[in-house]
């Protein structure tokens, strides 16, 4: 055999091999792909209506494969920012989880994930928009984002079936919504101040709460406490009914009680004065 023989093969296998390297591929079971023949889409493997995942064949140096993952995909949006509907601003950041379901469609309308992220934001920056817009600022920091967060997901569902995107959008997260440095303590600084102001409103009603029941507990007493004085005094004048003798000795000894009780009270009496007569004459005066 002749060295042109030789070289004749050697080209020949060589040429085999590249035709069969464009002739063959595989696709795994995460991936789905669009066969492209001159820039037009052909048929799809491992998607809706195509054939599944394994090797396949192309007609080769005519036909292209784009590949597309069959997963989940995530893509992060700096929506940047947005007016709130209390006319505040906020800086949002959001999360889109999406899935392609047409790769077809997919293809004719975005090519790719690049172009397809950036179409996305800009729709979730729309959605955001609108529904961040009805929402004052606080409660979307605070108490509403998951609302929030749903209203944008179904506005951005309506949005990607309407165009056609070849896509299934599973979710919107809102990965901050802050505000601005340069109004954030302001506005923190307002927020305190309704809180004081509501802390104020409640201890201001348990203050009033709490002399109302003193006043009514302070009645009730002065009310107990003139039956008892009533019951003292019908009780007193039963005894001083029964013996005049000894309620005068005990009238007498309350006297001495509350004049000399002080310790430095000086009473100027003469000897003779019925007021001592008990210290002179004993119970029996």
């Amino acid at each position: 055999m002749n060295r042109n023989t030789l070289t004749g093969w050697a080209v020949g296998g060589l040429l085999f091999v590249v035709l069969l390297a464009n002739s063959l591929f595989v696709i795994d079971q995460t991936e789905q792909a669009v066969v492209v023949r001159l820039g037009d889409p052909a048929r799809i493997v491992n998607g809706p209506g195509g054939d599944g995942p394994g090797l396949k064949l192309k007609v080769p140096f005519l036909e292209n494969v784009v590949r597309f993952d069959k997963r989940n995909i995530g893509a992060e949006r700096d929506a940047g920012e947005i007016t709130a509907g209390n006319q505040e601003r906020l800086v949002v950041d959001a999360y889109i989880r999406y899935r392609i379901v047409d790769p077809q469609a997919f293809y004719q309308q975005l090519h790719n994930t690049t172009d397809a992220e950036q179409t996305l934001g800009l729709m979730v920056t729309s959605s955001l928009k609108k529904a961040l817009g009805r929402v004052p600022s606080q409660e979307i920091i605070s108490s509403r984002r998951a609302e929030v967060m749903q209203i944008t997901k179904e506005d951005l569902k309506r949005q990607a079936e309407r165009s056609r995107l070849g896509i299934e959008i599973i979710d919107v997260r809102i990965k901050r919504a802050d505000l601005p440095k340069s109004n954030a303590d302001a506005v923190f600084e307002r927020m305190k101040s309704n809180r004081q102001q509501e802390a104020a409103a409640f201890r201001a009603g348990g203050a009033q709460q709490a002399q109302q029941i003193l006043g009514k507990a302070t009645e009730e007493a002065e009310t107990i406490r003139g039956q008892a004085d009533a019951d003292r005094a019908r009780i007193f004048a039963a005894s001083y009914g029964q013996d005049p003798g000894f309620a005068a000795f005990y009238r007498s000894m309350k006297a001495y009680e509350q004049s000399l009780a002080g310790g430095n009270t000086t009473l100027v009496l003469s000897p003779d004065s019925a007021f001592f007569k008990y210290f002179s004459q004993g119970p029996g005066g």
